[in-house]
């Protein structure tokens, strides 16, 4: 037996968690961190990462809502007497965090990013909101740049069409933001952000509409008006995906774009209804029925317009009760260096 066998058999590992052991600075203080090793480099690949950091972690956070407490009405849809502090609303937000990681630095500290969060989940969340905790990231963690993105499904009160009811319609959402520029050294003590640095932000927003088909809806005439039979043009659950890179300075909200897709399209999916709600929505079909590739272009009609979008992609599909597949449509800006218009996973969008 050699002298390491003699001192385990003399003092074994202890097989129980100690609850009352406290975490002392000194004890902290000595606790490995390969990242901090002199020699930890001479162990990788040295390449750059473009991102690396976390995705999936989730937390309640208040988001700021542009509907002013007056818009809040009860399920009899009369309006409310809201408190202000409903103009902020909690939801669980889906968190991705990466930092670019030059090929000199082997890793980085990601529960940093976590607790990132944590310093500012109290404040209410707007888009701008995201250029401060990017400057936070690479002013803990370092890197070259750093990019971030929430996804959340986001409440909007919805009026009836015509019986005054209101109910709650969920909106699928992104928050992104990027900040690059020179390296920042989190040990040098300097705040990050420079002259160099750029900032660009984004949107994401999912909007559900319905889509009657203008072939069908000639046939179904022609049918009626030629031989007396009753025939009923064939219609479809719609969804848009939008993607908008907001202009330098300018402010856009998730209400703006709902408004935009509202303004284009016309025929939102319902929340409350009643029998005369459903025969006005049958009438608000029938007066704007559009193929994907109108839905398309009557997008990129009002989001062009907008000083505030600096470039957008949008992907339609309609998911067809005709056919046993789908017909899709994809259109962009046209920014040099932008969106290309190349976004081919239209099953993201049967959802």
């Amino acid at each position: 037996m050699d002298d390491a066998d003699a001192a385990a058999s003399l003092n074994p590992l202890r097989r129980d968690y100690d609850a009352e052991f406290q975490l002392t600075p000194e004890y902290h203080a000595s606790l490995p961190d390969l990242m901090c090793q002199a020699d930890a480099v001479l162990h990788h690949a040295p390449a750059a990462l473009q991102q690396v950091g976390i995705s999936g972690f989730r937390l309640p956070l208040r988001f700021l809502s542009a509907q002013s407490p007056e818009d809040h009405r009860g399920s009899n849809g009369r309006k409310s007497r809201a408190p202000a502090a409903e103009k902020t609303v909690t939801l669980d937000a889906r968190v991705s965090g990466t930092i670019a990681l030059p090929a000199h630095l082997r890793a980085i500290n990601m529960s940093r990013i976590i607790r990132t969060f944590y310093e500012f989940q109290d404040e209410p969340f707007t888009l701008d909101t995201l250029p401060k905790i990017l400057a936070r990231f690479r002013e803990k963690i370092g890197g070259t740049g750093a990019r971030l993105r929430l996804d959340f499904a986001y409440p909007m009160l919805q009026p009836s069409l015509r019986s005054g009811l209101a109910g709650y319609q969920y909106y699928d959402a992104a928050f992104e933001a990027e900040l690059s520029g020179a390296e920042h050294h989190p040990e040098s003590g300097d705040r990050a952000g420079s002259a160099d640095d750029r900032l660009r932000r984004w949107l994401r927003f999912d909007f559900v509409y319905s889509s009657a088909c203008p072939c069908s809806a000639e046939l179904a005439e022609h049918a009626r008006d030629t031989r007396g039979v009753y025939a009923i043009p064939h219609s479809q659950r719609s969804r848009a995906r939008l993607w908008v890179e907001v202009s330098p300075g300018a402010k856009l909200a998730l209400e703006d774009l709902q408004a935009i897709c509202k303004n284009a399209l016309v025929t939102e999916t319902q929340v409350m209804v009643r029998r005369g709600d459903e025969q006005a929505f049958a009438e608000l079909n029938g007066a704007n029925v559009k193929f994907v590739e109108d839905a398309a272009r009557l997008l990129h009609r009002e989001l062009v317009a907008d000083a505030r979008i600096h470039d957008f992609q949008v992907a339609c599909a309609h998911l067809e009760s005709l056919h046993s597949h789908d017909a899709v449509a994809v259109i962009c800006k046209g920014v040099a260096g932008g969106y290309r218009g190349d976004f081919t996973d239209f099953g993201a969008l049967a959802g």
